[in-house]
């Protein structure tokens, strides 16, 4: 288990009064603990909280007043890593998933896993139905997709990324996971904290279903997976974006960090492991 301190403070100008929805609160789970939080609002207001219907996301909906708004939370959260051996880790078939995993085996606004079938079935068809096989991907998109920043915007979809060759992480966890999907392997964004992350923002990563669990993947390689506070899920960025306005916005700051406070797990690094924080 690992112990983070995180905080986000993100500052606006508002045109006009303004709906706004909020997901910069981690989620609670099995295998996170939020031991502390504070929020704070300037001016003054009171936010509603709601949970997301599949995967108890938490949304904070604020009716905002024109001029200058902030938002600042921060947390302590407890992790609790679940180390598995990615050697015995296999695919499971369409026909034996659990029911609530197959959603994320459908195409998605910005993971068209099906204008990416053949692509997937060219590269990936022929490699052994495993972990290794999504290990394949993420290392296939790291090696020929160029990490750049300002080379997407809030339209690139997976399938301008797979033609563009650039992109940024949430760019990188949609090709992943339309690839995934194309495949019959369910596939879901992550959106999260990261520790170590330079500079520090709010990181994407995704999640395969494999054998009996969710494995966390990142092919950006950025961040220590064993770094990833989870945010929310979804089938992609759309269900989990940080700020969704309802009018129009000019952000002024964004300060985002993310410390290490303890570490009590022991694990045995001798070779790959793979990971899941559900």
């Amino acid at each position: 288990m690992k112990t983070f301190d995180l905080r986000s403070q993100l500052g606006y100008t508002l045109s006009q009064p303004t709906p706004v929805i909020f997901n910069i609160q981690p989620v609670e789970n099995n295998a996170q603990k939020i031991v502390g939080e504070d929020l704070y609002i300037k001016p003054s207001l009171s936010p509603e909280e709601y949970r997301g219907l599949f995967e108890q996301n938490r949304y904070l909906r604020v009716n905002a007043p024109e001029g200058n708004f902030e938002i600042s939370y921060s947390a302590t959260v407890e992790v609790s890593y679940f180390w598995g051996d990615p050697n015995s880790i296999r695919e499971t078939p369409p026909a034996e998933l659990p029911a609530d995993t197959l959603h994320y085996l459908y195409p998605s606004r910005y993971c068209q896993s099906d204008l990416l079938f053949g692509l997937a079935m060219s590269e990936f068809g022929d490699l052994v139905p495993d972990y290794s096989r999504v290990t394949a991907i993420c290392n296939w998109i790291y090696d020929k997709v160029q990490y750049l920043s300002g080379s997407s915007n809030s339209q690139t979809s997976a399938y301008d990324t797979a033609t563009q060759r650039a992109g940024v992480c949430r760019d990188f966890a949609h090709l992943a996971i339309a690839f995934c999907r194309a495949l019959n392997i369910p596939a879901r964004f992550v959106s999260a904290y990261a520790y170590k992350l330079q500079p520090p923002d709010f990181h994407a990563c995704f999640e395969a279903f494999l054998g009996d669990r969710w494995y966390l993947f990142d092919a950006t390689r950025l961040v220590p997976l064993d770094g990833i506070i989870r945010i929310s899920t979804g089938r992609d960025a759309a269900d989990v974006s940080f700020a969704t306005f309802f009018g129009a916005a000019q952000l002024n700051q964004m300060n985002l960090s993310v410390d290490l406070v303890s570490e009590s797990e022991e694990k045995d690094f001798r070779g790959e492991r793979a990971i899941a924080i559900s």
